[in-house]
């Protein structure tokens, strides 16, 4: 079975960033469903024949937070 997985992260700007692991293939949207049509047109753009399309798509959602320690009144970390 052959498969492709796809990185998926939130754009700075807002909206998606779509990668393919392995391919150069980037899509991006403004929202997830959006994100999953882009991303099957562009496997219809970068393989030639459809029997090339990998049947499974995986989409790996990367989401990345900042968490900060406050510190107390001394500057020191609590």
């Amino acid at each position: 079975m052959k498969e492709i997985m796809f990185l998926i992260e939130d754009d700075p700007e807002g909206g998606y960033n779509a990668q393919a692991l392995g391919y150069s293939i980037f899509t991006e949207s403004e929202t997830v469903e959006e994100i999953k049509e882009n991303i099957m047109d562009a496997l219809r753009c970068h393989f030639d024949n459809a029997q090339d399309i990998p049947r499974v798509v995986r989409l790996h959602f990367a989401r990345e937070e900042i968490l900060t320690y406050p510190q107390n009144a001394e500057g020191c970390f609590a």
